[in-house]
């Protein structure tokens, strides 16, 4: 067995391990590709570690064995504003040399909407990870959207790479910009490691409630000074509204995303985008073409 060092830093480490010779899981030929409805997610969803909620105008897909869904995948609207994007279309950017209107705003939008989407979920049944399913299954329903390219934001993809082999090409990950001030405002309210959310919520629970009220009116304050996804969209006519209204434990988990993640930017350049894909594909159609060439519908 070899094993090399994907992440390390003084408190974890990660280790890829080859165990030699693989092999197919013998299934793989019975497991399918096609749209999905809301449904499929509401019965796989509790798997997925962002499990609370969707973004805009959600499609989905699933994976299918035998008539069983074992697997969903999320496609959403793209958010108009990503540094990820920034960096690998430029030309994309908003607001260049400080000449931006607003119908070269709603104009940008329109064009981000037509040419692109974002996977913004994936999640396999527990029985069924291990075998090659997902980055297929991530790979089969980007083609299948028919546009020009996918986005992506993971955190997770820093340590499993499922999605580089479904294609995916990453930008270099950056520490959040609310970074620093996040870090000084839970240590000076919380013992607990920022990233520990049981810890928090604990001694949110322990406080007193003055001091309960004072904290937790601090953090939808720092939260929303920190969130441009709060000042966008439908959100920025609500001013502090829908901030003030959110349940402590789900603020808590929006304000650790903000100050902590660091997530992948991946973009997936569609060989596929325009073409009239069927509506199901086996999910071994992967392995006719390399991920970033056109699929050999001749091979199905």
């Amino acid at each position: 067995m070899h094993a090399h060092t994907i992440h390390e830093s003084p408190d974890m480490r990660v280790e890829r391990r080859d165990y030699g010779a693989q092999h197919k899981l013998s299934l793989l030929p019975e497991i399918y590709i096609e749209r999905g409805t809301k449904d499929d997610w509401e019965l796989l969803h509790e798997l997925h570690y962002k499990a609370e909620n969707l973004g805009i105008g959600p499609r989905f897909y699933r994976c299918v064995l035998r008539g069983q869904t074992i697997g969903v995948g999320v496609m959403t609207v793209p958010k108009m504003l990503l540094a990820g994007r920034n960096v690998v279309f430029p030309h994309l950017r908003p607001n260049q040399g400080g000449m931006d209107t607003k119908i070269m705003n709603r104009h940008r939008a329109i064009k981000i909407n037509e040419m692109s989407c974002t996977n913004s979920r994936l999640v396999l049944d527990t029985m069924y990870r291990g075998a090659g399913i997902a980055y297929r299954m991530q790979n089969l329903m980007m083609r299948m959207t028919g546009c020009e390219f996918v986005e992506f934001q993971s955190s997770m993809s820093k340590f499993n790479p499922f999605a580089a082999k479904a294609g995916m090409q990453f930008v270099a990950p950056r520490r959040s910009a609310n970074y620093e001030k996040g870090l000084a405002w839970f240590r000076r309210w919380f013992e607990s490691a920022p990233s520990d959310y049981m810890g928090v919520m604990e001694e949110l629970g322990a406080m007193p409630s003055p001091v309960f009220a004072k904290c937790v009116g601090e953090m939808r304050k720092l939260y929303y000074s920190f969130s441009a996804m709060e000042k966008s969209g439908d959100n920025r006519m609500n001013g502090t509204k829908r901030v003030d209204g959110m349940e402590v434990g789900y603020l808590l988990k929006s304000l650790q995303q903000l100050v902590l993640a660091s997530p992948l930017y991946g973009v997936y350049l569609n060989p596929d985008a325009g073409v009239e894909l069927p509506a199901r594909l086996p999910v071994l159609a992967f392995d006719n073409q390399r991920p970033d060439e056109p699929l050999r519908l001749d091979l199905l």
